[in-house]
C-alpha cells in the first residue's frame, strides 16, 4: 500500500519533527544565559580570540558613562566606578540605532558599550543612552 519512498519521507518529517521539538527549549535557555550574561548589567568584558595561524587576540568590552571625550580618547566610568581610559582614532566607528555618528558627536553624560583590542584603538562605540538636554530659562 505504502511505497518505501512514502515510508522513509514519513520517517524522516517525524525525527525532524522531534529534533525540532526538543531543541526549542534548549535554544531558549542560551538566549536567556547569554542575555544575563551580556545583557544590560554586563559592566566588562575580556574575551581572548584564538586564531590558529596568529596567536591569539585579547579584546575588551567596557560599558559605561563617558566623563571625558579628545580626539584621540575617551575615558568612561564603569557601574562599579572604575575610570577606563580607552584609546579612540578616525577609524573607530560611532554607532546609535543602527545608524553611524560622527566621533565628534560623542560627549559626556552618555551611556555607551566599547569593544576594543588590549593593544589598540576602539573599533567600536555602540550609543546605549544620550540624556536629554535640560532647557534653560
Amino acid at each position: 500500500m505504502f511505497t518505501r519512498r512514502f515510508v522513509f519521507l514519513a520517517g524522516v518529517l517525524v525525527a525532524l519533527n522531534l529534533v525540532l521539538f526538543f531543541a526549542g527549549p534548549g535554544l531558549a535557555l542560551r538566549k536567556a544565559i547569554v542575555s544575563e550574561l551580556f545583557g544590560p548589567k554586563m559592566v566588562r568584558l575580556e574575551v581572548i580570540e584564538r586564531i590558529p595561524v596568529f596567536g591569539s587576540t585579547d579584546w575588551h568590552i567596557d560599558r559605561g558613562v563617558i566623563t571625558q571625550v579628545t580626539p584621540t580618547q575617551l575615558t568612561l566610568r564603569e557601574a562599579d566606578g572604575r575610570i577606563q581610559p580607552i584609546t579612540i582614532s578616525s577609524s573607530t566607528k560611532v554607532i546609535r540605532l543602527g545608524r553611524q555618528l560622527p566621533l565628534t558627536r560623542l560627549a559626556p553624560k552618555w551611556h555607551v558599550v566599547v569593544t576594543w583590542p588590549a593593544t589598540g584603538a576602539a573599533q567600536s562605540v555602540d550609543v546605549e543612552k544620550i540624556p536629554l538636554r535640560k532647557k534653560v530659562g
